[in-house]
């Protein structure tokens, strides 16, 4: 529709001309259960009564709804012709008074796509569940509004329902005769709007705080989930981290939590993480396991709760004003729930996670073709549907890790204390953030804002070592290098730290200094005279954001000692830093492998210890040169199934080895290893093959032919459940069939019959590194389809297609040239889809460079 694509300067101008003093929105869900009548979407009644202000009476705007189809509008009494002013997206409202009223009678389509109201049909029990999703421009598909951040207006919602079901909203809610009421929110934006409603499983607490002025503060908390989940569901440890992050923000903030209520519901088929919606936050329900997970899994499950709640502050209560300054709330958020996870849980080595796994998707997005400032150039809604990524979210935390560094941790948050008071239930831009920093810190923000925040990039921080003839530090130096592209040099706040072996082997840290990185190269005198490091980590204690380089005899020290080094923080940077290299064709992906293979049977961080697997599976995998793949693809399956039997029994490492044995498995006696432990003729001591195993170890079976349709639909016999039913279709498309890809490319590209789950698991299972010659085929159709199904598809599955269907595994200059092609001859596609394939393109070149690098080593 072509004005669903909300631009910047249109949202600049209605924002100049109007502001919202209320809505009231009524929605009946009745018809979300029961039989569907017709052959169009199923769809429900949504009455929306929208106050607002005119600042030129007499002029023209409009309000945005996007549904199948609009009863009747009125505008301050005069009904208007819903067929002359509805086009599809947007209601023309032309002669505004003074103050007006607006009246929007549609019929509203539920959603399969996760955007707007999704519907879900639990296959277990088939109860019907729903609930919202907005961000960044979603609630126009439930009700009529003015979609943009910064026309902020309380809300009263109401509610019809299937009888026997509950429903929740931002606001406390009661039912009475029939109809669910809920309290008036506070201003906040159209996309943290929410409702829930199903015969969900709900559990209740409380948080309750008295603040050193007598005040005191009682918090109702909710969580919830389907049914069928509530067996798994673990509350107890989701509220703790609840109560523990209350504490933390309200003993840093200085502003008690604004929303009321405390509802987190854990929800099908949901394409984020998680949703910052006041009162009312909405997540993946993957975040509740179903079988046993490692560590890593119960903290990033705290890591997104906190996120979550940290944008009750940054976000909600204080809202960018357009989404250039999405990282306002997103690094906020980002940077907060790792200072949160650390400062008030169980999970003090937060920062080796960030580190290692958080890092590692923002050096990725900021050397893409697509990477921007963390302030961004956001054009319309196609641009700030994309920029939810690495730069927003990981980058823009980084630097705000540096900050702190920079202005110091009490400077910071008073900096952020002063925000929301001055700027509560309002909007703001980046000066009004920097503003206060500034009156706090002393510093010049604006210097750091241009280099930090307004320019793309990261920087290589490299030491050079001098020596005295005494094997002392003559001279210890840091040099600062810039990708051509993105010559920027910036100030980094550093530790450097020097180690060495002792007389036990441990490589341990010997000297520390901190010191303000300038330019192409900084020497750090405090060094001078200390003994000559075996190694030398210039990003120490990950205070800023670069890629970390090594000298020569730091590299040969890790190669021969890097699981010498006791410090868990130090040895995860090293291969954050290894790996970062192996990225960029400096080290080959043979030695990253041998890195691997020799070095994480010792990592003690299980979470550092997974993402080794990760990055080891993409080295074999996109980095090694063609004609050692398979030996590659061997000594990894060795190696993880050597290390899964010397794993102690029912330990974590035990678990991650044998998730990663199941997917780089290669080899016929890797099959039937993996098949005896399914039926149970062979076991590992303290190994449980519960349900969530069972099906990893199925899709490599079924990938390489050694479990058939019949044996994948006993399993789900026994697994009939949504999640059994998403790896049932996984592995279904992951056979080594040319019908069964066929079928998976017509269901996914040809149709738009499945939800945006099993979208999401058809598209997993039908791309894998073992079916190349498969897959050679649908190079050519990926790109002549794409362009259609980007303009047919909602945004979501668009981008779920262009990047998961991108013929990443056809690593050839063939492939390269298709897509430079595709994109010579489509400069006019939507600049959302062009990223894509940019993206796509960017990293298949450089794959190639990788593999020529491991080509050359002999």
């Amino acid at each position: 529709m072509p004005g669903e694509n909300l631009t910047r300067d249109e949202a600049r101008e209605r924002a100049a001309l109007l502001s919202v003093d209320g809505y009231e929105v009524s929605l009946d869900l009745r018809s979300a259960t029961g039989e569907h009548d017709g052959d169009g979407p199923r769809t429900f009644r949504s009455v929306t009564t929208v106050r607002f202000r005119c600042a030129e009476p007499g002029a023209s705007s409009f309000a945005d709804l996007i549904a199948p189809s609009v009863t009747a509008v009125s505008l301050n009494g005069r009904d208007l012709d819903p067929g002359q002013v509805f086009d599809g997206s947007r209601i023309l409202l032309e002669d505004l008074a003074a103050e007006n009223e607006l009246v929007v009678d549609a019929q509203c389509a539920y959603s399969r796509t996760g955007e707007g109201m999704h519907r879900f049909v639990d296959p277990e029990d088939g109860e019907v569940y729903l609930y919202t999703q907005y961000e960044p421009a979603d609630s126009r598909r439930v009700f009529a509004n003015f979609e943009q951040p910064d026309l902020k207006a309380p809300y009263r919602f109401e509610v019809r329902a299937p009888e026997g079901w509950t429903v929740w909203s931002n606001g406390v809610g009661e039912l009475a005769d029939g109809v669910w009421r809920f309290a008036e929110t506070k201003p906040i934006s159209t996309y943290i709007t929410c409702v829930v409603a199903g015969p969900y499983h709900y559990v209740t607490d409380s948080y309750e705080r008295t603040f050193e002025d007598g005040t005191r503060l009682e918090i109702p908390l909710g969580a919830m989930c389907r049914k069928g989940l509530a067996p798994h569901f673990d509350a107890d440890d989701v509220f703790l981290v609840t109560k523990q992050g209350l504490d933390f923000f309200h003993d840093h903030f200085d502003h008690p939590y604004p929303f009321g209520k405390y509802d987190q519901a854990f929800v099908p088929e949901y394409n984020l993480g998680a949703m910052e919606n006041p009162g009312m936050v909405t997540f993946r329900e993957e975040f509740i396991f179903r079988g046993k997970v490692t560590r890593a899994s119960y903290e990033g499950r705290a890591n997104v709760v906190l996120h979550e709640m940290a944008h009750m502050w940054f976000g909600d209560l204080v809202t960018m004003e357009w989404w250039d300054d999405l990282w306002l709330k997103e690094s906020f958020a980002d940077f907060m729930g790792a200072f949160a996870l650390v400062g008030a849980t169980r999970f003090t080595d937060g920062w080796i996670t960030f580190a290692n796994r958080r890092k590692a998707w923002a050096y990725r997005a900021d050397q893409l073709p697509s990477t921007h400032p963390i302030t961004a150039d956001i054009r319309d809604l196609q641009d700030a549907k994309l920029n939810f990524d690495g730069i927003t979210y990981a980058k823009g935390a980084s630097v705000l890790k540096q900050l702190v560094a920079y202005v110091g941790q009490d400077a910071f948050l008073e900096g952020a204390r002063r925000y929301f008071k001055r700027h509560a239930y309002g909007n703001t831009r980046l000066g009004d953030l920097l503003s206060v920093l500034e009156e706090t810190s002393g510093r010049d923000m604006a210097a750091w804002s241009r280099a930090w925040l307004e320019t793309a990039g990261v920087n290589s921080l490299t030491p050079q070592v001098l020596l005295r003839e005494d094997g002392t530090v003559d001279e210890l130096a840091v040099v600062q290098e810039a990708a051509e592209s993105h010559p920027e040099l910036r100030p980094h706040r550093v530790a450097v730290g020097l180690y060495r072996r002792d007389a036990s082997g441990a490589l341990k840290r010997y000297a520390q200094a901190e010191t303000d990185v300038e330019g192409p190269r900084t020497v750090v005198a405090e060094l001078a005279g200390a003994d000559a490091p075996e190694l030398v980590l210039v990003n120490d204690e990950d205070l800023t954001y670069c890629k970390t380089r090594f000298d020569d005899t730091s590299l040969a020290t890790l190669r021969a000692a890097l699981g010498d080094l006791t410090d868990p923080l130090a040895r995860a940077l090293c291969w954050s830093a290894l790996w970062n290299m192996t990225r960029d064709a400096l080290l080959p992906a043979r030695d990253f492998i041998d890195l691997v293979l020799r070095f994480a049977g010792r990592e003690t961080d299980i979470g550092v210890l997974q993402m080794l697997h990760a990055w080891a599976e993409s080295a074999a995998v996109h980095y090694t040169a063609p004609e050692r793949r398979k030996e590659a693809g061997v000594r990894l399956a060795e190696g993880a199934a050597e290390q899964l039997r010397a794993a102690g029994e029912g330990s974590e490492q035990q678990l991650a080895w044998a998730r990663f044995f199941a997917r780089v498995a290669c080899a016929p006696g890797d099959f039937a290893l993996l098949g005896s432990l399914l039926d149970g003729t062979e076991t590992l001591p303290g190994l449980e093959v519960d349900q969530e195993l069972r099906w990893a170890f199925l899709e490599p079976l079924a990938a390489h032919g050694a479990a058939d349709e019949k044996r994948l639909d006993e399993e789900l016999a026994r697994d009939d459940t949504a999640s059994g039913r998403r790896h049932h279709v996984r592995c279904l498309a992951a056979r080594p069939s040319a019908a069964v890809k066929a079928q998976c490319w017509a269901q996914v590209v040809e149709s738009d019959a499945l939800s945006n789950a099993l979208v999401e698991a058809t598209i997993a299972g039908f791309a894998q590194a073992s079916q190349r010659e498969l897959l050679a085929p649908y190079a050519e159709k990926y790109f002549a389809a794409i362009e259609r199904v980007w303009t047919e598809r909602s945004i979501q599955i668009g981008m779920d297609v262009v990047r998961g269907l991108f013929p990443s595994y056809e690593d050839s200059q063939g492939t390269l040239d298709a897509t430079d092609a595709w994109l010579a001859s489509h400069e006019g596609a939507a600049p959302a889809l062009r990223r894509l394939v940019l993206e796509a393109r960017d990293d298949l070149a450089r794959a190639l460079r990788g593999q020529a690098c491991d080509a050359a080593a002999g």
